[in-house]
């Protein structure tokens, strides 16, 4: 067992958010979260005791999209539209990609994550996700992992790629402990026919899958479905039987009220990526109106290649404040709505149960942060959850648990050899752009 103690704790829990206090760990769950110092004879019965030196503690960060296998592209097209830049710099450079390029790009990437505190991520990428669900068994993140499909092609490809996600499900969800989620995942209506999205849906409903898909991420994405089928993308996928499972979108940037209600009705969460959705002049997600629908939102960075990083803190940050300035309003989003988006709400779109709060019987899934620093000063329980949202950066992170163990400690990854990832990364990413 494990105790941490002498430590500042945000639960997300409403009844009792933020205390000092001390946490023990049995197995990977959490078994005790308490405000105080623990009796002597509760820290005997400890394998292993942390004094938390007033940090701060609270719930890893869960990123609900994402790209981890086109990492390498980082920088590469900046300053393009999406089309433009998925047709001239995305799909030729990975047409070239292969297992070792793929690796390394992932590892680059959950490198990222660990460091900056997240714990739990989505990764949409149609390249060797049998080796991407080694990965994460191997180095200990709790993941939803999809093999993205993109539909234009012959019925014998699409049937190939719909088995190979069923595939993927059968060998990888549940495994590590239940640490590994396996979703199908449709690219996006502009590159998925309705015929094949009905046989998408149609496997999500036999095997019991989660659906994942890009959607209304850009203007004229929604003009151009409008025109080919007469309709807007949402009502077109509920028709199509897309959202009879549980599904999460990313991005919805051009959603309207009736599209937020559609989606509503089914219980669709959204997973809102504002850095991405601006860096591509996609838009901005009427977020406001989805929380006032009641709609479950997570947040995610999209990938390393269209954000330009995968920090859930400036994520947050930038979620927080970009909609208070479209609305001239600074209280159309707070600090505790966007940091429930970034953990136990953003655990809820993935469909994971008991993440994100620091609660007897959640998993023990952590993050610890150096509040010794200008820009997190004063450090008080009354400013930890303001900071946490509107000042702190990655790079505050220190310790990083994830199912109750060790994954980053005294900011130093644990099951990672960094120095040779990363000497491998750029030697590679030489070949492309």
């Amino acid at each position: 067992m494990l105790m941490i103690h002498n430590v500042n704790i945000l639960t997300m829990n409403k009844e009792e958010e933020n205390f000092n206090g001390f946490l023990t760990v049995e197995g990977n769950v959490f078994s005790e979260v308490k405000k105080g110092t623990p009796p002597q004879e509760l820290i005997d019965q400890m394998d292993d005791v942390m004094d938390g030196n007033n940090k701060w503690l609270m719930p890893g960060l869960v990123n609900t999209h994402g790209h981890l296998g086109s990492s390498l592209l980082r920088g590469a097209g900046d300053d393009m539209p999406l089309m433009e830049w998925l047709e001239k710099v995305m799909w030729p450079n990975e047409g070239r990609f292969d297992k070792e390029t793929v690796s390394i790009a992932a590892q680059v990437a959950m490198m990222e994550m660990i460091r900056s505190g997240t714990t739990t991520f989505l990764d949409m990428y149609h390249l060797h996700m049998d080796d991407m669900a080694e990965l994460v068994l191997e180095k200990g993140m709790r993941a939803v992992l999809c093999r993205g499909m993109i539909g234009l092609s012959s019925e014998e490809e699409q049937e190939q790629k719909i088995q190979e996600s069923v595939d993927l499900f059968h060998n990888y969800h549940g495994t590590g402990n239940g640490r590994v989620s396996v979703a199908m995942s449709p690219h996006a209506p502009y590159t998925c026919p309705p015929p094949f999205l009905q046989k998408v849906a149609s496997a999500a409903v036999e095997h019991g899958m989660m659906i994942h898909t890009h959607l209304a991420e850009t203007r004229g994405e929604v003009e151009r479905h409008v025109k080919e089928y007469g309709k807007r993308p949402v009502a077109h996928l509920e028709e199509l039987g897309i959202f009879n499972q549980p599904c999460l979108i990313a991005h919805g940037v051009h959603l309207n009220e009736d599209e937020i209600q559609i989606l509503k009705k089914h219980h669709v969460a959204v997973s809102h990526n504002p850095i991405s959705n601006l860096k591509l002049g996609s838009g901005i997600a009427p977020i406001p109106g989805m929380i006032s629908a009641g709609l479950t939102i997570g947040i995610g960075t999209d990938s390393s290649a269209s954000n330009n990083n995968l920090d859930m803190f400036e994520e947050m940050r930038m979620a927080a404040l970009l909609h208070k300035g479209v609305h001239e309003s600074p209280s159309v989003t707070n600090s505790e709505e966007i940091l429930a988006m970034a953990t136990h709400q953003g655990a809820k779109a993935l469909r994971i149960k008991n993440v994100g709060k620091i609660e007897a019987g959640f998993k023990a899934d952590f993050i610890l942060i150096d509040a010794e620093q200008p820009h997190l000063t004063p450090a008080n329980e009354s400013t930890m959850q303001s900071h946490l949202v509107y000042s702190a950066k990655g790079s505050d992170v220190t310790d990083v648990f994830i199912d109750g163990i060790a994954q980053y400690s005294h900011r130093t990854l644990l099951k990672f050899d960094e120095e040779k990832i990363l000497y491998q990364a750029n030697h590679l990413a030489k070949n492309f752009v």
